[in-house]
């Protein structure tokens, strides 16, 4: 009896280390992971960035794939000019961002707002596959950051007294600028430089802090400019300012997701970088619609007012960023290469 006993113990044993065994040996559930998207622009109403990365989070959720990502738009989570640190710091894992912002980590970020450089919506999409974006996208990855979806903005500019359309009608003005490459610009033309983003340009017009702005089509609508603005100059056929802000990720944050996740969220991404694509040319059309309905001037630059423009930009612009910028003029003459 007692022989038995012991031998029915030892099996129950067996089958007890078995079990735990077994159970070791298959893995864990994938760990669901929620990832924190930050950017400045108002959140459902519209604006073409933000329903970028609303696309992007919606597309996710449906793959099942345990990954979520919650929005935060409206800087209201992170201020705007902070969302590339807080990227690397890992107080937020994504963003739609303005990459011009962070070119003082990274100077050469300047070259995604040059004045004159990107001539309309089609060349902005030759751009992309260029050896000039190609060089841009190492430098974001090197910087600890990754590509999701690429976005490139026309603008346009606006006064409160009056029209900008050559060098001259800037001079003594007071205008917020978007990045230093035109900033240098203004100053050129006599400008003085009010440094803020664009979120806050609505409050420095009404309180005559700047008297005029540059900034993308979205912009103008979404923040409602033209409640401050008397004269818009429309991109048209001449168009001076074209702006990167693609969808970024932290590489550390793509780096905790499994395969089905990265699949998920590239999948996600291409969808919305062809949403923006095809609503892009619409920004401006919509910008000069709002702006004429509100009893706004809109104005062109002719071609000639444009080259004025650009030869000022030669001056400033282009010239400092060659000669400050570690392989500023090889990532200017890359860009001007692109037909």
């Amino acid at each position: 009896m007692k022989t038995t006993m012991t031998h029915g113990l030892r099996a129950l044993k067996s089958i007890s280390a078995l079990a735990v065994a077994a159970a070791l040996a298959v893995p864990m559930a994938a760990q669901a992971i929620t990832l924190k998207a930050s950017h400045q622009f108002p959140g459902g109403k519209g604006d073409a960035r933000d329903e970028m990365v609303q696309i992007i989070a919606r597309e996710v959720a449906a793959a099942n794939v345990d990954l979520e990502i919650k929005v935060f738009p409206g800087s209201s989570l992170v201020k705007a000019v902070e969302q590339w640190k807080a990227m690397l710091s890992g107080q937020i894992d994504m963003t739609s961002f303005p990459l011009d912002y962070a070119s003082g980590s990274h100077p050469q970020f300047g070259a995604t707002l040059m004045p004159g450089l990107v001539k309309n919506h089609d060349h902005a999409r030759r751009i992309n596959d260029s050896a000039f974006m190609k060089d841009i996208k190492g430098i974001i990855e090197s910087g600890g950051v990754k590509v999701l979806a690429d976005a490139w903005l026309a603008g346009a500019f606006g006064a409160k007294d009056k029209c900008i359309k050559s060098p001259a009608d800037v001079e003594g003005m007071k205008i917020r600028s978007a990045g230093a490459t035109f900033a240098e610009m203004w100053r050129g033309a006599g400008a003085s430089i009010v440094s803020i983003p664009s979120s806050e340009v609505y409050n420095a017009l009404q309180q005559g802090v700047a008297q005029g702005t540059d900034t993308s089509s979205g912009s103008f609508v979404s923040f409602r400019l033209y409640e401050q603005i008397k004269c818009l100059t429309e991109p048209g056929a001449n168009a001076l300012w074209f702006m990167y802000e693609p969808v970024l990720i932290s590489k550390r944050s793509w780096d905790k997701l499994n395969d089905a996740q990265k699949k998920a969220l590239t999948a996600a991404s291409a969808k919305a970088q062809a949403y923006f694509e095809a609503e892009s040319k619409k920004l401006d059309a919509k910008m000069v619609e709002t702006f004429k309905k509100n009893n706004v001037q809109v104005v062109s630059l002719s071609e000639a007012e444009a080259e004025a423009w650009r030869a000022v930009a030669q001056k400033t612009s282009y010239k400092s960023f060659g000669e400050k910028v570690p392989g500023g003029k090889e990532l200017i003459e890359k860009a001007l290469s692109v037909k």
